[in-house]
């Protein structure tokens, strides 16, 4: 199993944000926790089963064995990620 980050690093409140996504949602909550993340930052809506982290939080993420993911390089990868976040978020995926 693989937790993921993406390079999406959205500005927002003055930072910079990615997503944080895994194969499934127990190794994704998990993984959340050792980055010291509440479970309330988890998301489940339309954009799937995620935690938004800072570009900081991302950094370490991957320094704790996160494998980094690029919309722009890797999109067959990021598709099938996004997928699994999604059927995830609904309920349908471990």
């Amino acid at each position: 199993m693989t937790v993921y980050v993406d390079d999406a690093v959205t500005l927002w409140r003055g930072q910079r944000w990615a997503h944080l996504m895994a194969d499934t949602l127990e190794e994704l909550h998990a993984f959340a926790a050792l980055l010291g993340m509440p479970r309330r930052a988890f998301q489940d809506k339309t954009s799937g089963a995620h935690y938004d982290v800072t570009a900081e939080l991302r950094e370490r993420a991957i320094a704790l064995g996160a494998m980094p993911i690029s919309r722009h390089v890797d999109r067959a990868l990021v598709r099938r990620v996004i997928a699994r976040a999604k059927a995830q978020g609904r309920g349908e995926a471990p």
